[in-house]
C-alpha cells in the first residue's frame, strides 16, 4: 500500500473509500470440492452451505460477570457488567451433550459454524459469514530445536487474515441478532479490519478509531472493507474512550 504513492493520513483525518465487495465463501468451497471430489458441485456448495443454513437449537443460558458471577440475562443488549468486566456467555453443557455427538458435529462441513450448539447465535438468518474455514497446524521442523514438536496454526487463511475473523464475525452476528445497526471500537489494526468486513457484509455502519501509530496499510485496509476510519492523538484506550 505504501509502494503506491499515496500520501501518509495525517493525525485525526478521517479516510474514507468505498467497501471491498469481495465474495466470502469461495475459497471455502474450492477447498471442500477438493476434499469431496465424487460430490456433484452443486450438492457440494449445499454442504458447505448447511451450518449457515440449517436451522439448529443454540444452548446459552445466561451471561455472567467474569468477576462477581453475578448473572445477567441473555438475548439482550449489554456492555460490560456493573463492575467493568466481560461478560462470559453461559451454557447448558448436559443439553448440549444430549442433543448432539461428536460423530455428528465431525461429520459436517469443516468451517467454525460446525459448533453452532456451542455459539450463541440463535436464528440461522442472523449469522453473518465470510467462509471461516477450519486453518491447519503446520509443522515447522526446519526451526525446530530440542524435543518435541514446533508447531503454528495459519490463520492467515481466515477471511480477513488474521486470527480476528473469528471473534468479530460471532459479535457482529450477535449485533445483528440483537438489532444493532451501528458499530464501534478501538483498534491497532487486525480487529477493525475484521469488524468493518462482517459489518459490511451485514450492511451495518462501522466507525473505527486508531492510535496515531497504527500502520498505514491497516488503517487503508480498514477503510477499504468499509468503514469510517479516524487517527487518534493518542493510545488505544483514548480511542477506547471515543468509541464507548
Amino acid at each position: 500500500m505504501r509502494g503506491e504513492g499515496r500520501p501518509p493520513l495525517a493525525k485525526n483525518q478521517l479516510l474514507l473509500q468505498p467497501p471491498n465487495p469481495f465474495s466470502s465463501i469461495l475459497n471455502h468451497f474450492q477447498m471442500f470440492e477438493k476434499l469431496n471430489k465424487k460430490q456433484p458441485p452443486n450438492k457440494l456448495r449445499i454442504l458447505a452451505m448447511q451450518n449457515i443454513t440449517t436451522d439448529r437449537p443454540t444452548f446459552v443460558t445466561h451471561l455472567e460477570c467474569g468477576k462477581t458471577e453475578t448473572h445477567y440475562a441473555a438475548d439482550q443488549l449489554h456492555g460490560l457488567s456493573e463492575i467493568g468486566s466481560p461478560l462470559l456467555v453461559r451454557y447448558d453443557l448436559q443439553g448440549i451433550s444430549k442433543a448432539v455427538s461428536k460423530d455428528e458435529v465431525q461429520s459436517r462441513p469443516a468451517d467454525l459454524w460446525r459448533y453452532r450448539e456451542f455459539l450463541p447465535v440463535r436464528q440461522a438468518n442472523n449469522i453473518v459469514s465470510l467462509g471461516e474455514i477450519m486453518t491447519p497446524l503446520i509443522d515447522l521442523a526446519s526451526l525446530q530445536s530440542g524435543r518435541g514438536r514446533l508447531i503454528v496454526k495459519d490463520e492467515g487463511r481466515l477471511p480477513t487474515g488474521s486470527f480476528k475473523a473469528r471473534g468479530l464475525c460471532m459479535a457482529v452476528s450477535m449485533a445483528k441478532e440483537l438489532g444493532v445497526t451501528k458499530l464501534a471500537m478501538p483498534t491497532n489494526g487486525n480487529a477493525g479490519a475484521a469488524m468493518a468486513a462482517y459489518a459490511s457484509r451485514a450492511g451495518m455502519e462501522t466507525y473505527i478509531f486508531c492510535p496515531d501509530d497504527t500502520p498505514e496499510i491497516n488503517v487503508r485496509e480498514i477503510a477499504a472493507q468499509g468503514a469510517k476510519v479516524w487517527r487518534v492523538n493518542g493510545l488505544i484506550n483514548d480511542c477506547g474512550k471515543l468509541s464507548s
